[in-house]
């Protein structure tokens, strides 16, 4: 306590703000049965306003936590919910919502499986529809979708992180309990908390006459060097996954509730919440200096540095990061919530120096964190809250060779566009409405004399603009992200012909499964029929 309340902590935060560029930063700590909480910055730069430990952050991936928690009150509860355990299988509990594309997945896939991103199923985070679309997902639609995604790996064989299994447990809470996921969250974890200033949403935030404290999101633009601000909308269909509104002085109340096994945390409900259930490191990744490797429990992520156990997690979408920690052995823990996407290494250097203080280790230089920029988008979702992989990939704060091998791989597209063949088909040939059961429409137009696609309706929204490259039938897709603006990932793209007409497209929208995700055109005019 004595380091957050010091000069020097006050001016390393300054520190850190302005070297990651981020306008505002809320944190708390707690020590024992104690707190302590401060703002920084602004939490607005237009109007200014400052930056108050009651200011509110969507937390993203933060919120997961509370979901696998509320998961674990029906497993607690053998009265009510005997059926609902970790190792009960989710189809037998959802037995006509949970179905997957493998019979012997849909027998096998458990509740734990679901939890620690185990299932095999790869991430499909451009399937979901947002709250833009005429017909929006929501957990039960996502849940029912899955039938229809093809699976990646072999059951518990390989760490996805993935949003899925998150917006599946909500759905399984709502039809066990009968109560919608926010409202259960409210009764069951806000209010015995006293977090009275948490939502999910940001629209329930402002019902509650919270809106003017809630932070919009910045995204740097380094080469004008000025902020863009963002406002996160509702994202209905990625609930539990992310999209929990709150404070850090809201948040380190679940954080001591966690640490301190105290209100809906049980012992029971804690000692499931942690038990370690997935490697997080696929590949053969050195371990930072002092820390272990990560592991994945439910909702949480666990690690060792120094010798002493850290548990929590992260969050992030576009113009927002948070982290949250606790330290068991010593009874510490915080909460790091800022708004702009500079914020995530920021959280990374700031938890290993307060841990550091908290342990009684002094250094006369902090720990250095790597953040290498990832390739692909980082939008979502909440960001729609579908995780995109790059908040994803930047959940893994060293690469390990696999962004090196990817940049290979994009620089090889772009110079198939450079040979390309010309394009002599028709673009009319090729527009139209194609359909997939599980990823539903791409409408593909002619805008600048290319084939297009908006799918800004989604909850992973982007936007693909084609370039030929041989036979009439095989593209090069230039996906732009609406959030970064200088922002572009490259992916294959094919159509197949019938007669003088396309009447499949295929996008390689999942590196991990080896093929395209086929659309069938969909037949709406005499011409199709």
């Amino acid at each position: 306590m004595d380091f957050f309340h010091s000069e020097a902590f006050t001016a390393r935060v300054r520190e850190l703000m302005n070297q990651h560029h981020v306008p505002g930063v809320s944190i708390a700590v707690v020590q024992d049965d104690k707190t302590a909480s401060a703002g920084y910055g602004y939490a607005s730069l237009e109007p200014s306003k400052p930056c108050t430990a009651d200011t509110l952050f969507d937390i993203a991936s933060s919120s997961k936590s509370l979901t696998a928690a509320a998961v674990g009150l029906l497993v607690e509860d053998d009265e009510k919910y005997p059926e609902v355990q970790y190792e009960a299988t989710v189809s037998g509990l959802l037995p006509e919502d949970f179905v997957l594309s493998k019979q012997e997945y849909t027998d096998s896939v458990t509740i734990d499986d679901i939890l620690s991103h185990r299932t095999g199923m790869p991430l499909h985070c451009y399937a979901f529809m947002g709250p833009k679309a005429a017909h929006p997902d929501d957990a039960l639609s996502v849940t029912r979708s899955l039938r229809n995604m093809p699976i990646a790996y072999p059951i518990r064989s390989r760490y996805i992180y993935s949003d899925i299994g998150y917006i599946v447990a909500t759905h399984l809470i709502e039809v066990k309990t009968g109560q919608n996921f926010p409202d259960f969250l409210e009764e069951r974890f806000f209010q015995p908390l006293g977090m009275d200033s948490t939502s999910l949403q940001p629209t329930a935030a402002r019902a509650k006459g919270f809106g003017d404290r809630i932070a919009p999101g910045y995204l740097w633009d380094k080469k004008h060097s000025t902020y863009r601000e963002i406002t996160g909308p509702d994202c209905p269909e990625g609930q539990g996954a992310g999209s929990i509104i709150t404070s850090a002085n809201d948040c380190i109340k679940w954080v001591k509730a966690l640490m301190r096994h105290e209100g809906p945390v049980s012992d029971k409900v804690y000692h499931d919440l942690v038990r370690l259930r997935s490697f997080c490191q696929n590949g053969g990744r050195m371990s930072k200096p002092y820390r272990s490797p990560d592991f994945y429990a439910a909702g949480l992520e666990v690690y060792y540095y120094r010798g002493y156990e850290v548990v929590g997690h992260d969050g992030a979408i576009p113009g927002f990061r948070s982290r949250f920690f606790w330290v068991p052995k010593i009874k510490f823990g915080g909460v790091i919530l800022g708004n702009s996407d500079g914020a995530f290494s920021f959280g990374n250097i700031l938890t290993l120096q307060l841990i550091d203080a908290a342990i009684g280790i002094l250094r006369a230089e902090p720990p250095v964190i790597k953040s290498d920029v990832p390739l692909r988008p980082q939008s979502q979702v909440q960001d729609s809250v579908i995780q995109s992989p790059k908040a994803i990939d930047e959940k893994e704060e060293e690469s390990d060779g696999s962004d090196e091998d990817e940049d290979e791989e994009q620089a090889a597209l772009v110079a198939m566009v450079d040979t390309a063949q010309a394009q002599v088909t028709p673009l009319n040939a090729y527009t139209g409405r194609y359909w997939h059961p599980g990823y539903h429409t791409i409408v593909v137009e002619v805008k600048d004399e290319k084939l297009f696609v908006d799918a800004t309706d989604r909850s992973l929204e982007f936007t693909l603009h084609f370039d030929h490259v041989s036979d009439q039938t095989k593209y090069i897709a230039h996906m732009y992200d609406p959030y970064y603006e200088d922002w572009v990932f490259h992916l294959k793209a094919e159509f197949e012909f019938e007669e003088d007409r396309a009447v499949r497209l295929g996008l390689d929208f999942e590196e991990s499964l080896k093929e395209l995700i086929w659309f069938e055109r969909e037949k709406t005019s005499s011409r199709d029929a």
